[in-house]
């Protein structure tokens, strides 16, 4: 397994902060993120580099394994177990030796990948092959926690989808992917997230946009309107001599912020002001007057 560096990807040290780690996520996860690179093919994969990076880094246990097993981090729980059990039997034969930190990457070439080795003639244990999966959601589907079933080889996985999932992450069910060999661990399935643009509603992170059209009258004398939220119909308040282009911001109506309960974006509404057409005689004359008093 080729070794990445997350702390390179993210573009920090390696003593980052959490605080330093959610900063440099959310500023390369807009810059890179698909729906505004639409013509970088390499787009794609570095936002899911940098989704992968993430998810290790600000997980302080995964980071804590990371750091010590470097490109074998996800092994580690098998390695000290193994460890362990290596060092338990030195004991009762009597040898002091052990498995130094310095050579666990030939411990698990041996146990995961390698030929068979140890004295008894143990066959080696090979690590199952890692599947990978695509889920296709609209906008809606992805703003609410909801449940997901999919054929993975022959078999049925249900899964639960976290509200707040981005357009092109992926995420990891371990163990889920194809069996071990010699009763070595399964390998993990990955799954990619397609997520529909909404016809209406625009989403940028967990921001939302949305142009609404407004009646001349409105605009000029304020009064209240109806507009399309994720979450249902709200009532807006217009004020006076509201102009064409002017936005407002609506606190707490945007996207759920993923895998943070309660925490959502901000939906901004643009303004789009509707000239009247087909105006009656009488209708013209009173625009006449107005505009000459």
């Amino acid at each position: 397994m080729t070794f990445v560096d997350y702390y390179k990807i993210l573009g920090i040290l390696n003593t980052a902060t959490s605080k330093e780690i959610k900063t440099a996520y959310r500023k390369l996860a807009r810059e890179y993120h698909p729906d505004l690179n639409p013509n970088d093919r390499d787009a794609k994969k570095n936002f899911q580099e940098i989704n992968e990076a993430n998810e290790v880094l600000s997980d302080p246990e995964k980071r804590k394994k990371y750091d010590q097993y470097a490109k074998d981090w996800q092994h580690a729980d098998e390695f000290e177990k193994a460890r362990q059990q290596q060092s338990s039997d030195s004991q009762r034969s009597g040898y002091s030796g052990g498995q130094s930190g310095a050579d666990f990457s030939d411990f698990f070439e041996s146990m995961f990948g390698g030929a068979a080795s140890g004295s008894r003639g143990r066959q080696a244990r090979y690590r199952g092959e890692d599947y990978t999966a695509e889920i296709n959601l609209n906008l809606i589907d992805a703003f609410k926690t909801h449940k997901q079933t999919l054929s993975v080889n022959g078999k049925s996985i249900r899964i639960t989808v976290p509200a707040g999932i981005e357009n092109g992450q992926t995420i990891k069910i371990a163990g889920h992917g194809g069996p071990g060999i010699n009763s070595g661990p399964n390998g993990d399935l990955y799954i990619t997230f397609s997520i529909a643009n909404h016809s209406k509603i625009k989403r940028l992170g967990n921001q939302l946009y949305t142009t609404v059209d407004l009646n001349l009258y409105t605009a000029i004398l304020g009064g209240e309107i109806t507009i399309l939220t994720m979450d249902g119909q709200v009532k807006l308040k217009v004020k006076p001599e509201t102009q064409n282009g002017s936005k407002v911001k609506l606190k707490g109506k945007g996207f759920p912020v993923y895998k943070r309960e309660g925490e959502y974006g901000d939906l901004t509404v643009t303004y789009h002001l509707l000239i009247p057409a087909n105006l009656t005689q009488k209708q013209k004359e009173l625009f006449i007057k107005l505009s000459e008093s």
